[in-house]
């Protein structure tokens, strides 16, 4: 009998971004063993920036939308990773009582603000876009141990 994926929710500040990449990734990367989902404490649009580099490395997130947590208050999660400290700070309780684990990455569009070209603010975002990338290539296991 083949085991459940895991349910694992995404969760930072505006749901436009970072937990954007890593649900892709997840799906992507471990769709087979992670089932994944994204959200944020509040709902700021999927952020455009993040969708070319996520193009970039093959995975197609333009069809995504920017939810909030209480969107997806009837999934019972199997664990929740913050990936920013305002969320893990603001993270609810939710149903089930899923436990938090904290894995934060700096916020691309503040990266990109201080960026001189076009290009080089997507530097920013194609560097966050690899440290997600590696996470997720460690998940679950990095969460069992």
């Amino acid at each position: 009998m083949p085991k459940e994926k895991l349910k694992i929710l995404f969760l930072c500040t505006g749901n436009s971004c970072r937990s954007q990449m890593a649900e892709g990734f997840a799906l992507a990367l471990r769709g087979d063993r992670i089932e994944p989902y994204s959200a944020g404490i509040e709902k700021h649009g999927l952020n455009p920036q993040a969708v070319e580099v996520m193009r970039e490395a093959s995975v197609d997130i333009s069809v995504y939308q920017s939810k909030t947590v209480r969107e997806l208050e009837d999934v019972m999660f199997d664990v929740v990773i913050t990936v920013c400290a305002d969320a893990d700070q603001r993270c609810p309780v939710l149903p089930g009582l899923p436990p938090v684990v904290h894995r934060p990455f700096d916020d691309p569009p503040s990266l990109a603000k201080s960026a001189a070209t076009p290009d080089a603010a997507l530097s920013c975002y194609r560097q966050v876009r690899d440290e997600i990338r590696a996470y997720i290539e460690t998940l679950p296991e990095a969460l069992l141990t």
